[in-house]
């Protein structure tokens, strides 16, 4: 008899060998000469929003879009976002995986019938477009997180818990650093901060992970990224324990992100980057300052560089920073409206 669980393990592994970083081997972003901001998080408030609903057609009641062409530590910047009810029964928040292939926004926009909201999510490989991180939709696994890393030189594996945003049945969110087993049907969520173990084993079951202070993640919807840059309310970048931008505090991109308030709103931002006498993007820290500033009590950064983009009822927000356009990427948050 076929043992599945073993077997998905194992094409996992194969999918993920090599794999050293967030999907990095063959991404054009590592060909973009970086900018540098100053890596600390801003003082004073971070910018100053314009209600842009008018420009994006009919929008659900509560769902609002807001613009900033303020600056960022002096630089230009061009920033949306998009605020909509957790509570309203009749939006559906839910997400979408490529199955093996990336599309861009605009065509999972097509395939979803039209949402209201589409924004990439997920770091991903560009050798076996595979997402490496967690995605869950319809309380079902469909995507998840890179088990490990190996560092050049290393005899051990790396093991880490990178952050995700979950949504359960009664339209609580959480922001919380996740572990996935391919074996198992649920995520496994650490609250309070990040687990870095390691090991031999380069695929780790939970035990490797050396901590008891878990529990199994039932949400219905999973969108996974990382670093997470509010938590508690409180800015609090975990780049370094994820393994994501160590030593990247400083590095200006284009940025996508997502979280939650404490009045049950779902915040969704794109910052526009690399687009020169127009925006540069923003740092870490300068992300997760936007988000506090909006009243986020939870949350974290998305893929970004070439990945980021936003559509509201089909239209572009942000430019994308790829020559080409939007870039196709395996997986995607969608607020739809519920027929």
């Amino acid at each position: 008899m076929v043992n599945y669980g073993i077997l998905l393990r194992f094409v996992l592994l194969v999918l993920l060998s090599g794999v050293a970083g967030p999907g990095r081997a063959q991404d054009p972003d590592n060909l973009v000469k970086i900018e540098k901001g100053t890596g600390k998080v801003p003082t004073g408030p971070a910018w100053r929003w314009a209600n842009v609903d008018s420009a994006f057609g009919v929008l659900p009641a509560g769902v609002h879009v807001y613009r900033t062409e303020d600056r960022m530590e002096g630089r230009l910047s061009v920033a949306y976002y998009v605020e909509a009810p957790l509570k309203d029964m009749g939006l559906d928040y839910t997400t979408q995986v490529g199955y093996g292939k990336r599309l861009t926004p605009m065509e999972y926009y097509k395939q979803e019938g039209g949402p209201v909201v589409v924004i990439n999510t997920s770091f991903f490989s560009f050798k076996t477009n595979g997402n490496l991180n967690v995605v869950v939709r319809g309380g079902k696994l469909v995507g998840w997180n890179q088990p490990s890393r190996h560092p050049k030189g290393d005899s051990l594996f790396t093991y880490t818990t990178r952050s995700a945003m979950g949504i359960d049945r009664s339209r609580r969110a959480d922001v919380a650093w996740v572990f996935t087993d391919t074996t198992q049907p649920w995520p496994y969520a650490f609250e309070g901060g990040p687990v870095v173990a390691r090991g031999r084993d380069s695929v780790p079951k939970l035990a490797a992970l050396g901590d008891r202070h878990w529990k199994k993640w039932k949400m219905e919807t999973v969108v996974g990224g990382g670093p997470v840059l509010v938590y508690d309310g409180k800015i609090r970048v975990t780049n370094e324990e994820e393994g994501l931008f160590v030593r990247g505090e400083k590095d200006i991109h284009p940025r996508s992100a997502i979280g939650y308030t404490k009045d049950g709103r779902i915040i969704v931002l794109a910052v526009q980057g690399r687009t020169p006498g127009v925006a540069t993007g923003v740092t870490l820290a300068e992300e997760a300052k936007v988000l506090a500033d909006l009243g986020c009590y939870e949350a974290l950064n998305l893929d970004g560089g070439g990945s980021s983009c936003m559509l509201v009822n089909g239209k572009e927000t942000i430019k994308p920073s790829d020559k080409t356009g939007e870039r196709p990427v395996p997986s995607v948050f969608l607020i739809k409206k519920r027929s």
